[in-house]
């Protein structure tokens, strides 16, 4: 598909890219190379992949990664148990098992770059946080993204029979290898602008009222601007919508006191809680914020999740 048409395929699919996005996006499968992207958490890097799949009719693997992920839980396993009542069945009949009976591919399990590697059909392969794995299993990951292929010792090397889109996506929590980066076409996401968003959250929630959306959106882009220990997220603003929605508010309220029962959908630390107090939530309501934070204030860049 084209440029334009992939975009229009993620719109169907709920997700609204901007063009930088879906170009960036369009050339990582174009060129069958991996997509980094990077981001706070929250803008929309996971959804991306999911919209993807979505779009292209395409199964989404994931591979949720985490501090001393390893080779048995992303790539592949032996099958112990099934091994073990091979050998005792072999026994009880009399027939001796070699190492290349109990070593086949019907006693492999396959984690998720295998199942993505050796899929029948194309897919989508999403390595979710990869800064939160280490850098050994970085290394391992060189191999498949470089050449799509994962050598079992004991089988050889598969192949892939149609190499998948691979997005990963990182928080930055850690400096990632310059290896990794190279084989990697690369997108930073960041907060949406208040328009994009808007158009978000209405195609997400097209029950919700037009005004609550428009004025619930402003907020949390004012809410952004905060000193905050987490900042709220393009799914945390959806959660809310749908939580004032849900409680038959067709906009947002005067008073701050009405909506602070509401902010647990947005503020999600106890410094935060405290620090966002009823005062400063009417001062956000009304749009004004205090001059030495408007100062200070990061300026979110136009973005989309």
């Amino acid at each position: 598909m084209t440029e334009a048409e992939l975009r229009e395929s993620l719109h169907r699919a709920g997700y609204i890219a901007d063009e930088s996005l879906a170009t960036t996006l369009w050339l990582a499968g174009e060129l069958q190379r991996p997509l980094l992207v990077e981001g706070d958490a929250g803008v929309g890097k996971t959804a991306l992949a999911a919209a993807l799949a979505r779009a292209r009719g395409q199964s989404l693997v994931r591979l949720q990664c985490h501090e001393g992920l390893d080779l048995s839980q992303a790539a592949y396993e032996w099958n112990y148990g099934r091994q073990l009542l091979a050998i005792r069945l072999g026994e009880t009949q009399d027939r001796g098992l070699t190492e290349s009976d109990l070593f086949g591919r019907d006693y492999l399990l396959e984690r998720p770059l295998l199942q993505a590697i050796s899929s029948e059909a194309p897919c989508v392969l999403l390595i979710d946080e990869i800064d939160r794995a280490d850098e050994a299993f970085e290394a391992f990951l060189l191999e498949v993204l470089a050449d799509y292929q994962i050598t079992v010792p004991e089988l050889g090397t598969v192949h892939a029979k149609h190499v998948p889109q691979v997005v990963l996506t990182s928080n930055g929590t850690r400096e990632l290898s310059d290896a990794l980066r190279r084989r990697c076409l690369y997108h930073y996401l960041d907060y949406p602008s208040l328009a994009r968003e808007i158009a978000i959250v209405r195609a997400t929630l097209p029950e919700a009222e037009g005004a609550l959306v428009e004025q619930a959106v402003a907020f949390v882009q004012r809410l952004r601007r905060e000193d905050l220990a987490k900042t709220p997220g393009v799914a945390e603003t959806l959660d809310w919508v749908r939580a004032l929605h849900r409680l038959s508010f067709k906009q947002l309220p005067d008073d701050g006191q009405a909506l602070a029962a509401t902010l647990a959908c947005l503020l999600k630390t106890r410094e935060d809680r405290f620090q966002l107090g009823e005062d400063r939530v009417r001062q956000l309501l009304e749009g004004r914020r205090t001059v030495g934070v408007a100062e200070k204030a990061p300026q979110p860049t136009p973005a989309s999740p």
